[in-house]
């Protein structure tokens, strides 16, 4: 079978098998280095709060939430975008 991509779309190199994550939209378990993972950082405060708070000094803590997608969530989401050949990385 050919196959498109040198890497066969994975970034584990030599390591051998890889632990597993579930996509946070579908619930598809994905490898861990083909998922393709989004941090995001969600605040607690309002911003106008947090504005007035920075300015009189307080520490704000905004904790990061990260979440794991399969491929094709990740490309729904528009998170990856589809490539033609030309575009992709040569090898």
């Amino acid at each position: 079978m050919s196959k498109k991509r040198k890497s066969r779309g994975r970034s584990k190199g030599g390591k051998g098998r890889s632990n597993i994550v579930y996509c946070s939209n579908c619930g598809a378990s994905v490898p861990r280095d083909k998922a393709k993972k989004v941090t995001t950082r969600t605040s607690l405060v309002e911003p106008t709060l947090a504005r007035e708070l920075r300015a009189a000094g307080a520490y704000i803590a905004s904790p990061t939430q990260t979440r794991y997608y399969c491929v094709s969530c990740a490309v729904h989401y528009g998170i990856v975008k589809v490539r033609a050949k030309s575009e992709r990385r040569s090898w």
